[in-house]
């Protein structure tokens, strides 16, 4: 009858909020009764031994009094739902509060006035203090309890089945989260642990026991109606690695516990509890940075950023502000990206972003004139080149476009540095500019040479620093979201061929690198980053649809479209003529290649200019080839010109 009251009111006020009135009006009720029930004791259930009409006077007295002191300390405007500890705590001030104002005003008026009548019994007062702390700190906590559970129940179904993986602080936290969530019942199997010495022993009520034991016992046959959940500490991200490859190996789904760093205001809640992403498995072991050394080069300084509202660039914005520069100067031609990076920093870092000048330059870097203002205006000492069309496809049926920002563009920002006595200008390029079969990849090595050859040429103060890395997950243009959205909308997942495979890192680990590459680069270094093992994307699609608890080839369809215009099977890292030799960052090792002239490069950038009013296409893809010998169009109209024979006029 009770639990059905309560499921009534529940289920009307499930989205509105008690009035404080009545919790007020509740909280005197509670004060009304424990004072007769304290007088009816004090006097041991004797009736008549108890002067009704003087304690009549003294309980409107002490409701007065505790009404004052509900209302000064504000006790009856919490949430009962979501009663806590502090809230008991705020009602033991209040009720004591009051207890000792009715003892001292009681005694004071009896004393004064010399009528004994006017002072309340202390054994009652000690007795109804007791009570009334009890019962208005239990109410609350039994609304809570039957809101919790009623509320509760309502929602749930069948009981949620869970193996938590990990049986130390963070597994026991995990179950504790999971025991306690409104919304759902979780029945906690077992702690698995790779710490042998706990196996067959209970933690927290809990028995823990080793992997193959769990799976055995309680996956093998139920995989698909049991949750496992990754709570482990401290854990390498190989070890994490291993363990999600093997129930991946098993199809059973695992979910992770995220990084502390990563909990809402401090605190772990099941909603965070997650699905394991593809990033999780091609994840590697943390980049260790030379943080001094990286301070030393960007703190107290002016930095700039081109392209820094794409991927790379508003990555290295992030990181950047952790130095403390003395200005961050963001450069970019999309206002809506630039504005949306501005108020991410302004928001999320505001505590460092409070000490740094903050610019945000809408401008596109191939006007020169654009570009000299905000050199002059600014005074840039480190610049981080990140501005270029990247996407291989659109830039082979564009080249104008190519050529105009990766080349030109480069050119007016690489001058500008020089001109306006930048020390520093880090340009970043990638790895489909090794043995270019594409527009793109062309246009980014011409870039890397211009940049390259200024080193010798002049006489000034800059060094120029080129870095190179491969596909970046969860980049404009990346295929895991490419991915994902086909997934979610039922496929087919579409990979271009399959033997096709890719470098991929994660974009912090890229700009990780890019800063400790522009600390430690002296000037006409190409620096090339480990990208770690290469991923086949046939493998990546596959894993991918497990993930999402589908199955390919039965729930979504793997197509192959073939090799997009200016695509190949693999990408590189060094050309053919490239050597390379370590430096003290184990995932930084620096390309050793012969220099192109400036006068020869400088040349074909002019030649370049001169086309582009032309929109002469097959001009401008041959310019390339002829001071690129190593580009060789692949799947692409552009490969009739690797096998005509003209006798171009060099440009020197």
């Amino acid at each position: 009858m009770i639990e059905r009251l309560f499921r009534s009111v529940i289920d009307s006020y499930h989205h509105r909020f008690v009035s404080r009135r009545l919790i007020l009006a509740i909280d005197l009720a509670i004060v009304a009764f424990s004072f007769v029930a304290a007088a009816v004791l004090r006097f041991n259930f004797d009736f008549s031994d108890i002067n009704w009409p003087v304690y009549r006077y003294y309980l409107l007295f002490l409701l007065l009094v505790r009404w004052i002191s509900f209302s000064a300390f504000r006790s009856y405007h919490g949430i009962v739902r979501h009663t806590s500890l502090e809230d008991a705590g705020l009602i033991f001030q209040t009720v004591t509060a009051s207890s000792l104002a009715v003892v001292l005003l009681s005694y004071a008026a009896s004393y004064l006035s010399g009528n004994t009548l006017l002072y309340i019994p202390i054994s009652v007062l000690v007795i109804e203090y007791l009570i009334c702390l009890f019962l208005m700190i239990a109410s609350r906590f039994f609304v809570k309890s039957m809101y919790s559970d009623i509320a509760s129940n309502n929602a749930r179904t069948a009981p949620q089945d869970v193996i938590i993986y990990g049986a130390g602080d963070l597994g026991i936290l995990t179950r504790n989260v999971l025991l306690k969530d409104p919304q759902r019942i979780y029945n906690i199997l077992c702690f698995v642990d790779d710490n042998t010495t706990l196996a067959g022993k209970s933690v927290a009520g809990v028995r823990v026991v080793d992997r193959e034991t769990a799976f055995e016992k309680y996956l093998k046959k139920n995989a698909k109606e049991i949750e496992v959940v990754l709570a482990v500490q401290n854990i390498s991200r190989s070890g994490k690695k291993e363990i999600l490859e093997y129930f991946l190996q098993k199809n059973i789904l695992i979910k992770v516990v995220p990084s502390s760093n990563d909990w809402l205001e401090g605190t772990l809640s099941s909603g965070q509890i997650r699905k394991i992403r593809i990033e999780d498995l091609l994840e590697r072991e943390p980049i260790r940075l030379d943080s001094v050394h990286v301070q030393k080069e960007v703190g107290g300084k002016v930095v700039a950023v081109t392209g820094a509202a794409g991927s790379i660039g508003s990555e290295i914005a992030r990181q950047v502000v952790h130095y403390a520069p003395l200005k961050l100067v963001l450069i970019d031609q999309s206002e809506s990206g630039l504005y949306d990076l501005e108020f991410e920093l302004m928001n999320n870092y505001a505590d460092l972003v409070a000490q740094i000048e903050v610019v945000a330059v809408v401008a596109d870097i191939t006007d020169e004139g654009r570009m000299r203002r905000t050199f002059r205006l600014h005074g840039p000492q480190i610049v981080f080149h990140a501005a270029a069309y990247k996407h291989v496809p659109l830039m082979e049926r564009y080249p104008y476009e190519a050529v105009k920002t990766n080349v030109l563009g480069t050119e007016i920002v690489a001058n500008l540095a020089v001109e306006y006595g930048v020390e520093k200008f880090v340009f970043v390029s990638t790895d489909k500019a090794v043995n270019p079969t594409n527009v793109m990849g062309a246009t980014k090595r011409l870039a890397e040479m211009y940049v390259q050859s200024l080193n010798p040429h002049l006489t000034h103060n800059t060094d120029f620093i080129i870095t190179r890395f491969g596909n970046v997950l969860g980049s404009n243009g990346s295929v895991v979201p490419l991915f994902r959205k086909q997934i979610q909308s039922g496929g087919p997942v579409t990979v271009t061929h399959p033997e096709v495979i890719r470098y991929f890192m994660t974009i912090p680990e890229a700009c990780q690198l890019v800063l400790e590459a522009g600390a430690m680069g002296r000037g006409g270094d190409i620096f090339v980053f480990d990208m770690g093992e290469p991923v086949k994307i046939v493998d990546l699609a596959r894993r991918m649809i497990q993930l999402s608890g589908l199955e390919a080839g039965r729930d979504i369809e793997i197509t192959y479209s073939g090799l997009r215009p200016g695509e190949k099977l693999y990408e590189e890292l060094l050309s053919d003529g490239e050597t390379h030799s370590t430096t003290h960052h184990p995932k930084i090792m620096v390309a050793r290649l012969p220099a192109v002239s400036f006068q020869k490069t400088q040349g074909t950038v002019s030649e370049l200019k001169k086309m582009l009013p032309l929109g002469n296409r097959d001009g401008m893809v041959s310019l390339l080839k002829a001071i690129i010998p190593e580009y060789v169009s692949n799947n692409s109209e552009f490969e009739k010109l690797d096998h005509v024979e003209e006798d171009f006029i060099d440009p020197v």
